[in-house]
């Protein structure tokens, strides 16, 4: 096998675990977990529209899942790899990038993925936002390369919420259809799963899966350096996600409906906003 083609399977492979562990730290985060009480309009503020707003937040859902049992066998498989694999590796990684510079490293990455943000808030039509997003870019661009998250000491571009093509496809009224779970991927719905495609052709760290755009920058690179880039991304995200997954591991009676049910309140959730 060519060094070229070796390169793209690696890069494939990092490319996948990326894209899981960026949809983990949403669908695995504390929003995630301990789901917050929907805010109530004025008109809910009647006695018991608290209560009633409690018991609406934490009633069952109703999530098409035609594949449980698929899914289970895969949330187990993944289950393995996530303890067995991803956080050996992570300890490791850690013991050689401190946290510091390893917070650094992940504020890059995060800063390069403003396309994503933009073209999905372009897509909803929130165009302040998407304003704020470019003003936050450049802020982060400029006053540090994007290892520093500068923007937050603006209070005009701190806290924006966070905006995926998936959320542009709920916002479109697009249904999740059904819930899947994909080796290493995790789990979504397939409404999300097209989305988390679509975060991936957007974003600069993806164009050299694909062949749009200017790759120039990625083909100018030995495949070397092309793989260090993806595995320092896709490492540098991990351990918060690996460190709540277990977390929640420990307090689900059924971590797999757990999981499911949590992504898609938080899903829903951070599409209505």
């Amino acid at each position: 096998m060519s060094p070229r083609s070796s390169s793209h399977l690696a890069l494939l492979l990092c490319g996948a675990l990326l894209t899981a562990a960026s949809h983990a730290r949403a669908q695995t985060g504390a929003t995630a977990l301990t789901p917050a009480p929907a805010p109530m309009s004025a008109s809910s503020s009647s006695p018991g529209a608290a209560e009633q707003a409690d018991f609406d937040e934490y009633a069952p859902l109703r999530v098409s899942d035609p594949f449980e049992g698929f899914n289970r066998s895969i949330f187990k498989f993944n289950d393995v790899v996530y303890t067995r694999v991803l956080s050996p590796a992570v300890k490791g990684y850690e013991f050689v990038v401190r946290p510091p510079v390893n917070r650094a490293i992940a504020n890059f990455f995060d800063n390069l993925r403003y396309p994503v943000r933009l073209v999905a808030n372009v897509a909803q039509l929130k165009l302040e936002r998407a304003g704020r997003e470019t003003g936050k870019f450049v802020v982060n661009t400029v006053g540090g390369l994007g290892f520093f998250r500068t923007a937050e000491q603006v209070p005009a571009l701190a806290k924006i919420p966070r905006e995926d093509i998936g959320q542009a496809f709920g916002s479109w009224g697009i249904p999740h259809g059904p819930y899947l779970v994909l080796p290493v991927l995790g789990g979504s719905s397939l409404r999300d799963l097209g989305g988390r495609v679509g975060d991936t052709v957007v974003a600069p760290t993806g164009w050299d899966y694909i062949n749009v755009g200017n790759r120039e920058w990625m083909d100018s690179l030995a495949w070397q350096w092309r793989t260090t880039i993806t595995v320092t991304d896709v490492m540098s995200g991990l351990p918060p996600t690996l460190q709540l997954y277990s977390d929640m591991k420990k307090a689900a009676v059924d971590p797999y409906l757990s999981v499911r049910d949590a992504t898609r309140r938080y899903r829903d959730r951070e599409t209505a906003r």
